[in-house]
């Protein structure tokens, strides 16, 4: 596992939506979705608002590995439970999009129990 570049983090948090594909067991990846993602201390941070409920998060669970595409950077990346930095992807998450009801179900115990950090393959 590598880490990110500064300049590829950094076009990844410009970016507003981050589309997120799981590997199936077989290698192939699933279709992408739309999640909300953070940068805290140079790591990138997603959730699932639908909780362990969502489907890409479950397949994230599954295999561990997959692919993202945000700010014109495509990676192959790994996930892995981190609840270490929770109140401060929190903060980045209403700095980032506000405070309206959408940021409530992202920041809420909920989807904070499903934290994942994504790092490049």
């Amino acid at each position: 596992m590598t880490s990110w570049t500064t300049t590829d983090l950094a076009a990844i948090d410009a970016d507003g939506e981050l589309n997120v594909a799981s590997h199936r067991p077989d290698g192939t990846l699933r279709t992408p979705r739309i999640v909300w993602h953070v940068v805290v201390d140079d790591a990138l941070y997603i959730r699932s608002v639908r909780g362990q409920d969502g489907a890409w998060y479950r397949g994230a669970q599954q295999t561990r590995t997959g692919a993202i595409d945000a700010g014109g950077i495509h990676a192959e990346v790994v996930f892995t439970s981190d609840d270490t930095r929770d109140d401060a992807i929190d903060t980045a998450y209403r700095a980032k999009y506000g405070n309206g009801l959408a940021v409530d179900r992202i920041t809420a115990p909920t989807a904070r129990a499903t934290t994942l950090r994504v790092d490049p393959e």
